[in-house]
């Protein structure tokens, strides 16, 4: 193991450590509520989430072209968090008659208004990416095996 992976290694678990003793500081109720939505969100992700992103990933390998590939599943990721990002504020939580300051934004259409602008991305890529005449096909077909060896370092 080299130095710098044990260094991220200790950083990684003096931050975790670190996060345990602020939750631990909380009342227990909070810290309850913490741990349900720890194991709610590993428990969606195992049993929903990644079996669908699986799915999707072998159906999009076998229909899709190889150059649509990249775009579009960097698209549906962004996708994915930007929805994510978008929910907690959705329901406007908090808001009250009194504080019309609080989450005073139109935060559905600002969800679309983010999700076309990352969509509209793909074919703008899709249509930039283009390569000279004839070098698409060559480079499409290519795949890791035509990769030289990098040279031995010195």
């Amino acid at each position: 193991m080299t130095a710098t992976r044990i260094l991220l290694a200790l950083a990684g678990i003096g931050v975790g450590c670190y996060g345990a003793v602020l939750l631990l500081e909380l009342p227990t109720a909070t810290v309850v509520r913490v741990l349900t939505w720890a194991v709610v969100a590993v428990v969606i992700h195992d049993l929903a989430f990644a079996p669908l992103c699986a799915a999707v990933g072998l159906a999009g390998g076998r229909l899709l072209p190889s150059r649509w590939r990249s775009p579009l599943a960097v698209a549906a990721l962004c996708s994915v968090v930007l929805v994510l990002l978008a929910v907690p504020v959705y329901g406007k939580p908090g808001l009250r008659p009194d504080n019309p300051t609080v989450l005073d934004r139109d935060y559905p259409l600002g969800l679309l208004s983010a999700l076309a602008l990352v969509w509209l991305c793909v074919p703008v890529y899709l249509l930039l990416r283009r390569l000279p005449v004839r070098q698409n096909q060559v480079v499409d077909r290519q795949g890791a095996h035509d990769v030289e060896r990098e040279p031995p370092t010195v």
